[in-house]
């Protein structure tokens, strides 16, 4: 858990001894005090550049009536999969979790984790949280009080040896973070290994691993680059994307009274997503130079070259929107209506 508190400076002895005196007296508690539960270490970049924010913002917005506490690396217990039930349960108030943690659970969200398909995190971001309004809110997400919705940066391969064509995976036991991803490791001729992000150090540095999926910017965290050499990263779109959600406990929302609500409301929803999203997009670069710098191998595959590689995954589209069909989703619908958002703020951005 961490709290922020403000120390301001004051000058003269008469100040001193008045800061004394107020030291002296107990604080005032907060109305409210709500907990949030996640699995990164507090250092890292999600935790430190998007949840901090976003709890500094609700705590100051509401005049200190709303405290939030911070609880890193699953210190409130369970394992990174159960954080979404915690938050339905009541376990945490609030939860940052990858939605993939629990495959096929929120089945409409892995329109996004579709190989080749998000070129800009903000975009996606944007997509995501205005089909979580039309079509996720009362079906996916029907049983908690979502508060934010978006993607990393573009996902890509961290490996022990160099990975330049699907052929290179052959017989290698990666790391995969979402059920998709799975499948598309799979089709390349990888062995996918579902594990959450916190156990990928382990998974390399004992050979469980012989590389990982991840974003640029969760290596610094975990330390990627100094325990893998070689990295490839895909120009255009993404080899993957992976979803996330900040969700709330839905009865305690409604147990804030109006104005505090609004607080919520007003510090979520979509531009809180963007930024979100945003933010963990524009931490790839400074990731990314700590692996320059220490000299390691970076593939980058032209969209030219990965043609090879689109065309392996071309059929998880189509699996993927029979599945959906077969739960009575359009998943073709969701395709195109992502596609359209996405387009749409890109042009107007």
């Amino acid at each position: 858990m961490t709290t922020r508190r403000k120390l301001f400076g004051f000058v003269g002895a008469a100040a001193v001894a008045a800061a004394a005196s107020f030291a002296a007296l107990p604080a005032q508690a907060a109305d409210v005090t709500l907990t949030m539960h996640q699995f990164l270490p507090p250092q890292a970049n999600v935790p430190k550049l998007v949840l901090d924010v976003w709890a500094d913002k609700v705590e100051e917005a509401s005049g200190g009536r709303i405290e939030v506490e911070r609880y890193a690396s699953m210190a409130l217990g369970g394992k990174p999969p159960e954080l979404m039930d915690q938050a339905i349960d009541g376990i945490a108030d609030v939860v940052w979790t990858v939605v993939g943690y629990t495959p096929g659970r929120f089945p409409r969200t892995e329109v996004f984790e579709l190989p080749f398909f998000v070129e800009d995190a903000r975009a996606a971001s944007h997509a995501y949280w205005k089909l979580f309004e039309s079509d996720m809110k009362d079906s996916d997400f029907k049983d908690v009080k979502i508060l934010g919705t978006w993607v990393h940066g573009p996902g890509l391969l961290h490996t022990n040896k160099p990975v330049k064509v699907p052929g290179d995976l052959a017989g290698m036991k990666i790391r995969g973070g979402s059920r998709l991803v799975n499948d598309l490791l799979t089709r390349i001729g990888a062995t996918p290994v579902g594990m959450p992000v916190p156990a990928i150090p382990e998974g390399l540095s004992k050979g469980v691993l012989d590389g990982t999926t991840i974003p640029w910017e969760v290596t610094t965290a975990l330390k990627v680059a100094e325990l893998v050499h070689n990295h490839t990263e895909f120009d255009g779109p993404a080899l993957y994307n992976l979803t996330f959600v900040l969700a709330m406990n839905k009865d305690k929302y409604e147990s804030l009274p109006d104005d505090l609500k609004k607080v919520i409301d007003d510090n979520s929803g979509l531009d809180f997503s963007i930024f979100a999203g945003g933010t963990q997009s524009d931490s790839d670069g400074p990731a990314r130079q700590i692996a320059v710098d220490l000299g390691n191998n970076i593939i980058t595959v032209s969209e030219e070259d990965a043609a090879e590689w689109r065309a392996l995954a071309e059929p998880i589209y189509a699996d993927w929107i029979a599945d959906m069909d077969s739960k009575g989703i359009d998943g073709q619908a969701l395709i195109d209506n992502a596609r359209k958002l996405m387009d749409e703020y890109t042009a107007a951005n």
